[in-house]
């Protein structure tokens, strides 16, 4: 009975698969078109004088690791999805020795990205919380919170290039021979869930899903929790402050909390798009037939969750942050050019700490 519930749920991925197959290099193709540029502008933004916070400093290096993954994906999808349907034969032409090495360097290049992704996503909802925490004010402090910003990006950068080492180790490409003897090159089988498979492969897989999936999304979870806890106490000491007729002090509260609830929603994204993975990559390793009947099958639903949070970020940015938006338009949407030699300065009423709607 188990054995005929479990064909009939490997039957329904396959079938999903095969259907969602033949749309998703072309609906890649688009969010790669949009969330590309988007990040583009999210760069130029953040990197502006009056913009440069640790938090944006953060994420400016997630804006690019997310940009990398989606230029990487777009000749992926459209050989291996569009030229190519997945369901389509293995040939010559579709594994040849240069598009396969390509497949290579993309999954090791989106593995890393992804991993650098999710760390700084963990630096963020951290250095929030040690920020929104922390007593020190002045711009000193802000230099300084700067600086180790930028040290933690480096070491976090570092660190996800070692962790992926075993990954690195791992792909390898087995030439075949087809019926007209021309030469094509496939992946090497992992034989994963069999006694066969070999150690580096177990530690690649085992590493992955603890260190670049499993850990940063419980650090995520902690973190996350005590940042709501702290917008919980926050709220509830402005209203009880607005109900007593104190008004000095509560616009800049409420600027910080915006920016607290805009990096939550970043990294709740991080954290539904990758605790699954993370849970699903650890099955490959220890339940046969795991990788082929369930992992294989929900590869592309995973991608395109994965791609769509990569793009989505300048929309959470617009929304919650005014000074993002002020930079923006001042950037890209001034189109008369005596309107730009004539605009008054523009002279911000904030403080350095609370600079950005997005700052430390």
């Amino acid at each position: 009975m188990n054995s005929t519930l479990e064909a009939k749920r490997s039957d329904t991925l396959d079938a999903f698969s095969v259907w969602y197959s033949q749309w998703h290099g072309y609906v890649s193709l688009i969010i790669c078109a949009v969330g590309i540029p988007l990040n583009v502008i999210n760069i130029i933004v953040l990197t502006r004088k009056k913009m440069q916070t640790p938090i944006n400093c953060i994420l400016t290096w997630l804006a690019l690791a997310d940009m990398v993954t989606m230029a990487s994906y777009v000749p992926f999808a459209y050989h291996f999805y569009c030229h190519f349907p997945s369901y389509s034969r293995l040939s010559a032409e579709k594994n040849s020795s240069g598009w396969m090495n390509y497949l290579l360097v993309h999954l090791n290049l989106s593995a890393t990205a992804h991993t650098v992704s999710i760390w700084l996503a963990v630096t963020l909802a951290v250095l929030r919380h040690h920020h929104i925490n922390s007593p020190a004010k002045g711009g000193l402090t802000r230099m300084r919170r700067l600086i180790r910003a930028r040290l933690l990006i480096l070491i976090v950068f570092s660190v996800s290039v070692v962790l992926m080492i075993p990954s690195y180790l791992s792909h390898s490409l087995e030439e075949i021979r087809f019926h007209d003897n021309s030469t094509g090159y496939i992946f090497e089988d992992w034989a994963l869930g069999s006694r066969h498979v070999k150690p580096i492969k177990l530690i690649a897989l085992i590493t992955y899903s603890l260190l670049a999936k499993l850990v940063p999304c419980v650090l995520i979870i902690i973190y996350g929790g005590m940042l709501l806890r702290t917008l919980n106490i926050t709220m509830r000491n402005r209203r009880r402050m607005s109900s007593n007729g104190v008004i000095a002090g509560l616009h800049g509260n409420h600027d910080r909390s915006r920016t607290t609830v805009m990096l939550l929603v970043v990294i709740v994204l991080f954290l539904l798009t990758e605790l699954p993975q993370g849970i699903l990559i650890m099955c490959c390793v220890f339940i046969k037939d795991f990788f082929e009947n369930i992992y294989i099958p929900l590869g592309d639903t995973m991608d395109i969750i994965a791609l769509i949070n990569n793009s989505i970020n300048f929309v959470l940015y617009c929304t919650m942050s005014q000074e993002f938006r002020r930079t923006f338009i001042n950037l890209f949407c001034t189109f008369s050019l005596p309107k730009i030699l004539h605009r008054k300065p523009y002279v911000s009423t904030q403080t350095n700490d609370d600079r950005g709607q997005m700052s430390a």
